[in-house]
């Protein structure tokens, strides 16, 4: 197995391949501003596909990145350290093919000149990972920048998102604030749970990951090979004002078949489970009456019920799956049981 050997920002020597980052004997490290003690910064596993990119500096095709035709609010964090980069309000579309920005958050982005002398690069100025470049005189804004990033380098925290699990808050406009509640459901292939969530009434957001595993940072090879517990789940923000988490959970038991146990249609495997997460004592109260009703009417039910811990959000290219192939569920149907 070959590596690359990277200087990272502070000295420190990274090993990298194609799939995986390996930090060498010096950690990297980052100042805490309490107490100006060195921590440990933690890398998230990538994959062969952000790798290249990230890793070995290439490029996405152009069109084809999630959040290049994408409009919510909330920031955009570096894929490999989970630093903050851009906000959602200096994003724009320049035509390019790749999400612009014409400015960044203050001290995140390192701009460096290309080895031609021809363009400017921009890196994640806290570990060194490779966002793009950035271009100036163009006229597209005021600001007359643009900083033209790979998808696949960045994840995006939505301004209605929090550490909390629920009771997040979402600013709308300057004069309207909407209270967010979240709603975590795995029913097989994420895929089309997530396609079928998305497109109901008060559902703000949804995303793919993992969640219900004893392994951190998992990636989906790691989910599939059955030894790190999690279940692909779908994490929904929604508008209470809208909707009610029974509603969606009554969508939950009608778009998946939740009789059989530790696969989905022709997906097998502990991670294709019927379980949901419930992030408070009232959802849990919600979701076992909805299987009572269901055991009640003579299905054999398989769903789990389990609080909801730490959701590891999958890799770029599963969110939005279907929005971006054209494709339809193989194994998520409606079928009416209450």
């Amino acid at each position: 197995m070959q590596y690359k050997r990277l200087i990272a920002p502070g000295g420190y020597v990274l090993m990298a391949n194609a799939t995986s980052l390996v930090v060498g004997f010096l950690p990297l490290t980052m100042m805490s501003q309490d107490n100006n003690t060195e921590k440990p910064m933690v890398l998230n596993k990538l994959t062969p596909e952000e790798a290249h990119v990230i890793i070995d500096k290439g490029t996405e095709m152009p069109f084809t990145g999630k959040y290049y035709k994408f409009d919510v609010d909330g920031t955009y964090l570096c894929k490999q350290c989970g630093a903050p980069l851009f906000k959602s309000k200096d994003k724009f579309d320049a035509g390019c093919g790749w999400p612009s920005f014409d400015d960044a958050i203050p001290g995140a982005v390192k701009q460096t000149l290309d080895a031609d002398g021809m363009r400017t690069e921009i890196t994640c100025a806290r570990c060194g990972a490779h966002l793009g470049h950035v271009f100036f005189g163009e006229h597209f804004t005021s600001k007359d920048t643009r900083y033209c990033v790979n998808s696949i380098s960045m994840n995006f925290e939505p301004a209605a998102a929090t550490a909390q699990l629920v009771s997040d808050t979402k600013t709308v406009d300057d004069s309207k604030t909407v209270k967010t509640e979240k709603a975590y459901f795995a029913g097989g292939c994420f895929w089309g749970t997530e396609y079928m969530f998305e497109k109901e009434p008060g559902v703000i957001s949804a995303r793919v990951g993992y969640m219900g595993g004893h392994t951190k940072n998992p990636t989906y090879k790691d989910v599939c090979s059955d030894t790190t517990g999690h279940a692909e789940t779908v994490e929904i923000v929604f508008d209470p004002t809208k909707t009610t988490y029974e509603k969606l959970a009554r969508r939950f038991f009608e778009i998946h078949d939740p009789t059989q146990v530790e696969r989905q249609g022709p997906d097998i495997g502990d991670q294709y489970r019927s379980e949901i997460f419930y992030t408070d004592e009232a959802q849990k109260q919600t979701a076992q009456k909805l299987i009572d009703v269901l055991r009640s009417k003579g299905y054999k039910m398989a769903t789990q019920l389990a609080k909801a811990d730490m959701f590891w959000v999958a890799e770029d290219y599963h969110q939005n799956y279907y929005d971006h192939t054209g494709g339809q569920p193989y194994c998520h149907v409606y079928t009416k049981r209450y």
